[in-house]
């Protein structure tokens, strides 16, 4: 993996993170956020995986159904944001549509990928410190918008 701080324009950074042929790209960006504590940061991505594991999340079971794409797709999209989770340690929500070779697509919450040959993500950070908490009602972790839990960044 290789990143760097492209822009700064005011409080807002944005950064290239480059991963490399054969990462996993779920946990590298996660503990990449970790490392560079960012809290608060919308992503974007393109590239290519040599296979994946995309979630589909059942309310009724309040889990998510694996699907998994064991052949070469094209990250036609992904898109997502970093916020603080529970732990107090950022916490990655990302979405992707794959592309096959078909040309059909999957799609779902990105939970692994394993990167073939490339992933590009730009990373805009902002200066705050959102909070994503756990929703026992329903299941999954929330971005909380109530104002009160949007910290600025120290």
């Amino acid at each position: 993996m290789k990143s760097q701080r492209i822009a700064s324009e005011g409080a807002v950074d944005t950064l290239i993170v480059i991963l490399d042929n054969g990462e996993e790209a779920f946990s590298t960006l996660q503990n990449y956020a970790r490392q560079e504590e960012i809290f608060a940061a919308s992503l974007t991505a393109i590239g290519a995986f040599a296979r994946a594991t995309v979630g589909w999340f059942d309310f009724a079971s309040k889990s998510y159904k694996e699907v998994e794409i064991d052949e070469q797709c094209e990250v036609l999209s992904a898109i997502g944001d970093v916020a603080v989770g529970d732990d107090g340690k950022a916490s990655l929500h990302v979405h992707v549509v794959l592309g096959l070779s078909d040309g059909s697509t999957r799609g779902g919450h990105l939970l692994k990928g394993a990167v073939h040959p490339t992933l590009e993500v730009v990373l805009t950070e902002t200066p705050a410190r959102l909070r994503r908490r756990k929703r026992p009602d329903l299941g999954i972790a929330l971005i909380d918008a109530d104002p009160q839990q949007v910290e600025p960044r120290q």
